[in-house]
């Protein structure tokens, strides 16, 4: 081996070590999840009752191309979709839906797949845009019922999917299949092709399935890349596929298509980024989303032009970027990655942190560096932090803490709102025209959004022509078939189960109303347990009632409300079961619950949850 080659080896060995240690960018081992993947006949089945088995669906004629919008619209998240033609089915990515405030307690909501499950045998493939949970986070808790097909996607994708695969050693392995935008394949009778698109993290694609009437065109996420709103000749070089092909309809992401004009350039950003670290004269810390895997390679590649070390701090950002490196995407100097163990032993002002946290996530690194518990990086008033994201919805109050932290700590805040430092992954209103122009659909399925943002988008393609009547806006379970040789689209009355699935620790399946009520309930209301002891043979109390109260009511400062409670009780009980030879347990529950809510909401006006313990000897 030559000289060059060893030095080549050892630096890319030197890289692999930092980037593979838990002081660089090697995840800690991932928690085993415990519970059973899969929604299941268990899951599926305790929602019989409310809705019909989606076998009594009318399955499409011979020659018919249906679409399910199985979830991806009425909301943003949960992005999943499928295609039916001539008795085979191929879905169009599996996402799911982070924390919703609606659903205490509750981990993530996945698609409602019962529609697919009636139906797995007809189930070909898996075909995945991108790497974000929101287009791959399901894929765990729904394969089992779907018969585990295949799952098609580029290389990127197919690596995030397998590392999140290891939360989940019990599962059936997946069968993965890598391809790329230049490959054309058959699954089953589909045909399909693929399109590169831009978007926020590598590896992003568009997918064509043709059909005898022309292709359906599912566009995943996606934005133009330009300067000054002028797109970029990559762009035009890909969708130059549209000129030769004729398009059915476009299913096509509308997240961004009530903002006007083109969103900010991903060059714009970073290039305002790095011109900020360029003239920073002390620490500088950049939070991002984990998943934005190209801007936050840019970003660490014009640190290191710029002369500083760059310092990776965040379990999910470390993970991504780790992966990234080992499939050739992320290319790094190891001389310039720095443990953040030993970042002490560097000048703060040579320093750029890339951290976790953007969106106020408890512990995340930024939350750890503003409530002053992170070990190794201690805020003072010579730091900057940078926000390079947007505010989810639902995360603003969080987000507000930390600044307000690191504000009172000293650094100074730079976030979307004062600076050109975050763009949104989505098209804007003229992108989303340009799009369009050159896809040339004949019939548009807005889909990716709430409906305000579905029918924006609409909107669009009213704009540039398109008949009112081959635009079809869906909801959760929309059913659209093209009938009559692809000559007409039809929004069926009958829609496809879409009640919604939740991940609810070790359980998966339908919402249990009554189990959120109560969490609801008590975050808002509190809990009232009373401990009641009866003598069976004289049914009177052996002693007064023990009374527990949390969230409810401060027990020291509410003794006259306690002690009225205990006589309130003990009279109940003894007067319920006054004279009885034999005691129902159940059904004096309820009555003492009764009687006891009906007390406390005339005291205090609220309604805690009640607990009446029975101890009977």
């Amino acid at each position: 081996m030559n000289t060059e080659s060893q030095e080549h080896n050892h630096r890319a060995h030197e890289t692999r070590e930092l980037i593979s240690v838990p002081l660089g960018l090697r995840p800690k081992p991932l928690r085993k999840q415990k519970h059973s993947v899969g929604i299941g006949e268990r899951a599926l089945n305790s929602s019989e009752n409310q809705e019909e088995s989606s076998l009594r669906i009318p399955a499409p004629e011979k020659g018919t191309v249906r679409i399910i919008a199985l979830d991806g619209v009425e909301r943003v998240g949960k992005n999943m979709h499928a295609m039916e033609y001539d008795g085979e089915i191929i879905i169009f990515d599996a996402g799911f839906s982070f924390k919703d405030p609606t659903l205490p307690g509750v981990d993530c909501t996945v698609p409602n797949v019962k529609y697919l499950a009636d139906r797995k045998h007809m189930i070909k493939a898996i075909l995945i845009s991108h790497g974000h949970l929101d287009h791959i986070g399901a894929i765990p808790y729904i394969m089992d019922d779907l018969g585990h097909p295949p799952i098609y996607s580029r290389r990127l994708t197919i690596a995030l999917i397998k590392h999140r695969q290891q939360e989940f050693t019990h599962m059936r392995p997946l069968d993965l299949r890598e391809i790329e935008t230049n490959q054309v394949i058959t699954v089953g009778n589909f045909t399909i092709k693929f399109f590169a698109v831009t978007h926020t993290i590598p590896d992003a694609m568009g997918i064509l399935v043709q059909t005898p009437y022309g292709h359906v065109a599912y566009t995943g996420d996606l934005k133009l890349s330009h300067e000054n709103e002028v797109v970029d000749n990559e762009e035009f070089e890909t969708f130059a596929i549209f000129e030769k092909e004729k398009i059915l309809v476009t299913i096509a992401d509308s997240t961004n298509a009530e903002n006007p004009g083109f969103s900010k350039s991903e060059k714009t950003v970073v290039n305002n980024i790095i011109d900020i670290v360029k003239k920073s004269t002390g620490r500088l810390i950049i939070s991002s989303f984990s998943s934005q895997i190209d801007r936050n390679i840019q970003i660490i590649e014009g640190i290191i032009a710029a002369g500083k070390k760059v310092v990776i701090e965040g379990r999910s950002m470390l993970t991504n970027l780790s992966i990234a490196y080992e499939l050739g995407i992320f290319k790094v100097d190891p001389q310039a990655l720095i443990p953040v163990a030993k970042c002490g032993e560097y000048p703060k002002e040579k320093l750029v942190i890339l951290a976790t946290g953007s969106q106020g996530e408890e512990y995340a690194a930024l939350d750890r560096m503003s409530k002053g518990t992170h070990k190794q990086i201690v805020i003072d008033d010579n730091d900057t932090v940078i926000f390079s994201s947007s505010t989810i919805p639902g995360n603003e109050t969080a987000i507000q803490n930390v600044k307000d932290q690191l504000s009172r700590l000293g650094a100074a805040i730079v976030t979307y709102q004062t600076s050109d430092v975050h763009s949104s992954g989505h098209a804007n209103k003229e992108e989303l025209r340009w799009i369009h122009n050159h896809m040339k659909p004949k019939f548009f399925i807005p889909v990716h959004g709430f409906h305000y943002m579905l029918t924006a988008h609409a909107r669009i393609l009213r704009d540039i022509g398109m008949p009112k009547e081959n635009i079809i806006i869906p909801n959760a379970g929309s059913i659209i078939d093209f009938v009559d040789n692809g000559k007409r689209a039809i929004l069926q009355k009958y829609t496809a189960p879409n009640n919604p699935i939740v991940v609810d620790g070790n359980a998966i399946g339908s919402v249990q109303e009554v189990v959120l009520r109560d969490r609801k309930s008590l975050g808002e209301q509190g809990i009232f347990v009373c401990i009641i002891m009866i003598n069976q043979r004289t049914n009177k109390l052996r002693k007064s009632p023990d009374i527990i109260s949390r969230g409810f009511i401060y027990m020291r400062e509410s003794q006259d409300l306690v002690n009225k409670a205990r006589i309130m009780i003990k009279n109940t009980v003894e007067e319920a079961i006054d004279g009885e030879t034999f005691i129902n347990v159940e059904d004096l529950k309820k009555y003492i619950t009764k009687r006891i809510e009906s007390f406390l909401i005339s005291e205090t006006h609220k309604e805690p949850i009640v607990v009446p313990v029975i101890f009977i000897s």
